[in-house]
């Protein structure tokens, strides 16, 4: 029996349509009595162009293949998306068009596998393998993700090692993995703090406690680069330390990545997560990335899983039997954000025209420059009694910072960061009494460098 929608019936004259829903008479060029002109006579009463006009009127299927280059309407679950042209860098096969749901399958970043095709962008600037990295989510969504799978507390094994100031969110995803295990948080959350009178960890101190303690601990979570001090952790030393004691090690990049020289795969980090929002420029909420050595490939596996984690051979096949992708390609839950990975692409392609090595060898310059006229103007040994003074916090040895410098003042730090911010200075402060400064060799010169100085000359007067 032929269905017609209960909006249509009602709108159609008497006599039109049997008892059994069949079509009756039609009169031709009568859109009254013509059920299939019906819709036609509908839309006047109905209108939404002013809503249609924001998707455009047509694709532009010069990139499609042959047989399918008479597309001219999209129906279906998949509709028409339209982004600013911006967003996507031109190429020859991918511009301003309007693609609906072929962008699945054409151009050089389909949606299906838009993230894959950056992937190879990003290994050298971690020092990874392509299959051991994969670009999704949030960081601390990855971090539970990979948390997960790694942390399976025993009970002579249950306890997780970070910093007693670990970025909050990093605090709170220890936090909480330690409550899924119905765990005690105090007993079961080892937190290693600087001496007495000192702002960073010591290595030899974090070494020492893995070695008494490390027989109770399940994962040591460490930043790569701290956020607040902005010291560089010894990656290597730590991850040996640890797994010499049977634990899996993993670190938050964030401040890292970008920054200074990674090698996770030669270092055999077990695992670790990052953003992309900055030193790699793709803004607030960008696209994160996950990192999974690749001995670990077969053996660990996600406890959360979603269809991007299923081989893409047969992924589409819908016969709900999972094979999943081995390793961490396999933690892949959902379709890429294409956005999102075109944002990170456009500063992935800048960073492939240099090397992190040329990068880091002008941050140690740049960060030394900025260190030197900070100490050689407002040191607490160079100002005279009563004068404001600034005190590094950061590490001066080049080796155990990247390219940020804290600087905790004299004077109350708000109204310095204001008056900085007046001045036309973008820095970053932060709770209780830092302003942290990166010099990014990317973008930023020896001159930036200078005429911040002056700067704030005028500010501490």
């Amino acid at each position: 029996m032929t269905k017609f929608l209960a909006a249509d019936l009602s709108a159609a004259p008497a006599g039109e349509f049997s008892s059994s829903g069949a079509v009756g008479s039609c009169q031709r060029h009568s859109t009254r009595s013509c059920p299939s002109r019906q819709p036609l006579s509908q839309n006047d009463h109905i209108s939404l162009r002013h809503a249609r006009s924001h998707f455009g009127k047509t694709l532009r299927p010069a990139w499609l293949p042959a047989h399918r280059r008479e597309a001219r309407t999209v129906f279906g679950s998949r509709r028409r998306t339209q982004a600013p042209a911006s967003v996507f860098p031109h190429s020859p096969d991918e511009g301003p068009t309007l693609k609906g749901a072929f962008g699945h399958e054409v151009g050089r970043r389909p949606w299906i596998t838009g993230d894959e095709c950056i992937v190879g962008l990003m290994k050298d600037i971690v020092g990874a393998d392509e299959k051991e990295i994969a670009l999704m989510n949030g960081l601390t969504v990855n971090l539970h993700l990979l948390l997960l799978s790694f942390f399976k507390p025993t009970p002579t094994r249950y306890r997780i090692l970070l910093e007693a100031k670990a970025f909050p969110s990093d605090h709170y995803a220890v936090e909480s993995q330690l409550q899924l295990h119905g765990l005690d948080v105090q007993k079961s959350m080892l937190m290693i703090k600087p001496r007495e009178g000192e702002e960073t960890l010591r290595t030899e101190d974090i070494l020492a406690l893995i070695e008494k303690e490390g027989d109770s601990i399940a994962v040591i979570l460490f930043s790569g680069v701290q956020f607040y001090t902005g010291q560089l952790f010894d990656m290597p030393r730590i991850t040996k330390a640890g797994q010499a004691k049977g634990c899996f090690v993993g670190f938050d990049l964030a401040h890292a990545v970008g920054n200074v020289e990674l090698r996770l795969h030669d270092w055999g980090v077990d695992f670790a997560c990052w953003c992309s929002y900055k030193y790699l420029n793709s803004g607030a909420g960008g696209l994160a990335g996950a990192f999974i050595h690749e001995k670990h490939a077969r053996t660990v596996k996600p406890a959360l899983v979603g269809w991007f984690g299923h081989d893409l051979e047969t992924r589409f096949k819908m016969e709900n039997k999972l094979q999943l992708t081995p390793g961490v390609n396999g933690f892949r839950i959902s379709n890429p954000p294409m956005l999102l990975v075109s944002a990170l692409h456009a500063s992935l392609e800048v960073f492939n025209q240099t090397t992190m090595s040329a990068l880091r060898k002008k941050s140690i310059l740049l960060t030394g420059y900025l260190e030197y006229l900070i100490k050689h103007y407002y040191g607490k040994d160079k100002v005279d009694r009563g004068r404001p003074s600034v005190n590094i916090i950061t590490p001066s040895h080049p080796e155990e910072r990247g390219c940020q410098l804290t600087l905790v003042f004299s004077i109350p730090m708000k109204s310095v960061f204001k008056e900085l911010e007046k001045r036309g200075v973008v820095c970053d402060s932060r709770e209780p009494s830092g302003i942290r400064l990166s010099p990014v060799p990317l973008y930023n010169s020896f001159h930036d460098v200078f005429k911040f100085i002056q700067i704030l000359r005028s500010v501490m007067v």
